[in-house]
């Protein structure tokens, strides 16, 4: 089951980038973001309203129990933040399978924190995945983003080391934490922490870049958020299942990479098409043999 819900959550995931792309395009990144981080908090709001009323919140009234959940927000808008600037001067062919690099990150993890072990289905099903995300990185390089000229590759590195920290600390927030309490106050303090900076950086830069860019509202600012709620209750409650294997589980959620990828070729009319293609069958190989291995 816990397989079936990672996969949901991929697709659920895939469909969120594209709106990604469609609302940052020569749009206030900043603003975007924090509409993002309402919205989610929104959605999410029933269940902060239903424990206030009934006098818990689902972590016994600790602070510290809190300020964990804190701390999982502040990982995640970091993560989105860079994710986002990347995103919109980045063709998603490219930010995807960087954003997808991932795994590899909390495999490591896995390994050495959690104690996970993969059986051999499982390890080449991870090495085939290395081989795409490095025939990709060499495809960008053609495309003329360069990891020692563009800053925004640097950011999408950034997003992705920061979401593979997320990925791990989800796995032990879930042994203490019901998965709809995490998802719900984390939203609610990443809205607190972005409205925050916004408010400080009109206030103290208010000429930067971040603030001053023009702001136009498209319907897919809206949808970002569903879809990121849909991708992420799918998220939560495979991690929360006995047995589930939070390296397995985030390489399969990094099988989004195949939405954007598809929508950045056909309707973007990205370039390097066959090279692209190769190089995404490959991808489709290793999530192929990891869900395999993981039965």
């Amino acid at each position: 089951m816990w397989i079936i819900l990672a996969l949901a959550s991929a697709i659920g995931l895939g469909v969120y980038d594209i709106m990604k792309k469609l609302s940052v395009r020569d749009n206030n990144v900043l603003i975007v973001l924090m509409l993002n981080t309402l919205f989610g908090m929104l959605l999410l709001s029933p269940i902060i309203i239903s424990e206030l009323i009934s006098g818990s919140t689902g972590f016994d009234g600790s602070a510290s129990a809190h300020g964990l959940i804190l701390i999982k927000s502040a990982i995640v808008l970091g993560s989105w933040l860079l994710g986002y600037f990347a995103i919109k001067h980045l063709p998603l062919t490219i930010q995807g399978p960087i954003n997808a690099s991932r795994p590899v990150m909390v495999l490591t993890g896995a390994v050495l924190i959690f104690g996970e072990r993969l059986n051999l289905i499982q390890w080449i099903g991870i090495t085939l995945g290395f081989l795409s995300l490095f025939l990709i990185s060499r495809i960008g390089s053609r495309e003329g983003f360069s990891f020692r000229r563009s800053k925004w590759l640097w950011m999408s590195i950034g997003a992705a080391i920061l979401g593979a920290v997320s990925g791990l600390y989800d796995k032990f927030l879930l042994k203490s934490f019901r998965p709809y309490d995490v998802q719900a106050w984390y939203a609610f303090y990443q809205f607190i922490i972005m409205t925050s900076t916004i408010l400080i950086l009109r206030k103290c830069a208010p000429q930067s870049a971040g603030i001053s860019t023009p702001f136009r509202w498209r319907w897919t600012i809206l949808l970002i958020s569903v879809f990121l709620t849909l991708a992420d209750t799918a998220y939560f409650y495979s991690l929360s299942i006995d047995g589930s294997m939070v390296s397995i589980v985030s390489m399969i959620r990094r099988g989004s990479v195949i939405v954007p990828f598809i929508y950045g070729i056909t309707a973007l009319h990205e370039r390097n098409i066959k090279a692209k293609t190769i190089d995404l069958t490959i991808l489709l190989i290793s999530l192929t043999l990891l869900v395999i291995g993981s039965r």
